[in-house]
């Protein structure tokens, strides 16, 4: 396969942490990106906005009839109620977008972006039952449970025999990155909760378990993710693989949280032993971000469209040291490296220029 052509990128959730950071680098590497999502973004130079909706194949369809990408990265997902509804919607979307392309036959590589639930299973049953030994590894099998990330990869593996690209999946923990608006983003949460409590003089309450805080983990910025799809869908031993993909540091989140606090000149609560979760330390928080952004100018006043508490709370709630290796992608070349407590300071400098947080 040749990976030297011309490079015509479709970036499916083009609106979100992963597309946008994906899509940034991409331009900026010389790619020629579309990016379509319901509503594409309208700040990203040089991206091609395709709005569509992935699961109408109509509009699909339409929305993609001029379009001839080499390369496909899908990362978008939408919340259902249940496993079962999810495994059916976010499959649909995979094989909507697949089969749209399908008869240009142009794609030469789709890469997919799931993530660690790939290992600790569903939300309805998130990090309970029988699971891999950690450091997680992408040679252990898949969970006996329904899973939308493996309905998703069937997708693409069903479009690879018939139309024969390559593929590649990504496993990210969890991301850190700028986007507003995005379902599971857990920097901006912290910036807007931390900036709550010292608005407010509330302590600044870990929400998590004393496994999240005592044990090793790992997270994922997304540029290095970026980096990593543009690395894998390029590089001939990469095709066909399932990777992870982690910033390549450990730390401790009783070593984090504190750093975190002092980033907004903020004194770190000590460790409760009953559990805080956001969702329940923020449940009366919208009117008081109201007033934060009246007093500061900000440019976005529901908090709704900054935090995602919810999954923050999955993450961080979590029973079980959750912690990745990454020796697959280091034998095959991918070296890059992110200390990812430099990788959240960066994120808040972000926020704070786009008045985002004051």
């Amino acid at each position: 396969m040749n990976f030297k052509m011309n490079n015509v990128a479709l970036v499916v959730g083009a609106s979100g942490i992963v597309g946008n950071n994906l899509a940034r680098h991409l331009i900026k590497k010389g790619w020629q990106v579309h990016g379509l999502a319901r509503r594409p973004p309208a700040d990203i130079e040089g991206m091609q906005p395709v709005a569509a909706n992935l699961l109408d194949p109509t509009s699909l369809q339409s929305a993609l009839a001029e379009v001839r990408p080499s390369h496909v990265f899908f990362s978008a997902w939408m919340r259902q109620a249940t496993e079962a509804e999810n495994i059916t919607v976010n499959s649909a979307m995979v094989r909507n977008v697949l089969d749209a392309l399908s008869p240009a036959k142009s794609v030469r590589h789709v890469a997919l972006v799931t993530g660690l639930k790939h290992y600790l299973g569903p939300f309805e049953a998130y990090g309970k039952g029988t699971l891999p030994a950690t450091p997680f590894r992408e040679e252990q099998p898949r969970l006996e449970i329904e899973n939308f990330y493996y309905a998703q990869e069937d997708e693409v593996y069903a479009a690879a025999r018939r139309d024969g690209f390559t593929w590649s999946v990504h496993r990210p923990h969890t991301i850190v990155g700028y986007a507003i608006g995005n379902a599971m983003n857990m920097g901006a949460t912290l910036a807007a909760f931390a900036t709550i409590c010292r608005e407010t003089g509330r302590p600044f309450l870990f929400p998590g378990s004393a496994a999240q805080w005592n044990s090793l983990t790992d997270m994922t910025d997304a540029r290095i993710l970026a980096r990593h799809l543009e690395w894998a869908s390029t590089t001939e031993a990469a095709r066909n693989e399932a990777f992870n993909i982690v910033n390549g540091d450990i730390f401790r989140w009783s070593w984090m949280w504190p750093r975190i606090a002092r980033w907004f000149d903020l004194e770190a609560a000590p460790f409760a032993s009953e559990h805080a979760p956001l969702e329940k330390q923020l449940a009366d928080a919208a009117p008081i971000w109201a007033g934060i952004a009246r007093k500061y100018s900000l440019a976005e006043a529901d908090l709704s469209r900054v935090a995602s508490p919810w999954h923050t709370d999955a993450d961080l709630g979590r029973p079980v040291e959750v912690v990745t290796d990454m020796s697959k992608s280091r034998k095959l070349g991918f070296l890059d490296y992110q200390p990812t407590d430099e990788s959240f300071i960066e994120l808040f400098s972000q926020l704070r220029t786009a008045k985002i947080i004051p």
